[in-house]
Parts: structure tokens; sequence; C-alpha cells
């Protein structure tokens, strides 16, 4: 693991995150302590697509009929029929 001090670390910022990028590990030290460490980030998973959990579920045909009066009008705000005197 390497050790740079700050001034080294801001002039070649770009060759220490060549470096790091590459799987080493770099210690930041100001006045020979160190305050910082540069390590590589893991990858991000970017395999997120349609279909990921196709067969976990499946909506029941009941989700596709109207709404009850009631509920209705709840949803939009306004007395549900059976409320009314």
């Amino acid at each position: 693991m390497a050790v740079v001090n700050i001034h080294e670390a801001k002039t070649h910022l770009s060759r220490l995150l060549a470096r790091v990028a590459a799987g080493e590990d770099i210690i930041i030290a100001r006045a020979g302590r160190p305050v910082a460490k540069l390590v590589p980030l893991s990858p991000i998973n970017k395999t997120r697509g349609y279909g990921l959990l196709k067969g976990e579920f499946t909506v029941p045909d009941s989700f596709f009929e109207p709404l009850p009066e009631e509920e209705l009008a709840a949803w939009e705000g306004g007395e549900s029929p059976a409320a009314k005197p």
C-alpha cells in the first residue's frame, strides 16, 4: 500500500486514480500522518431490466375490475354513497 503526501496527491491525482483503478490502495498523508485512503470502487451492477421478476408473482384478474363505488369515492376525495343520509 503506497503512502503519498497531499502535495503529491494534488499534483498527480490522475496517475494515482489510474493506480487505484488497477486495484491498488493508496494512503494520503499530511505531515506523515495518514488522513485518507483511496480504494477502488466495486463495480456497479447495471443488469436491471424488463422481466427481472418474471414468474415471481401474478396479477389477479380482479385487479382489472372496477372499484366499488365507496372505494372509488374515497380515492377521488369525495364522500362514499353509503355515508350519505
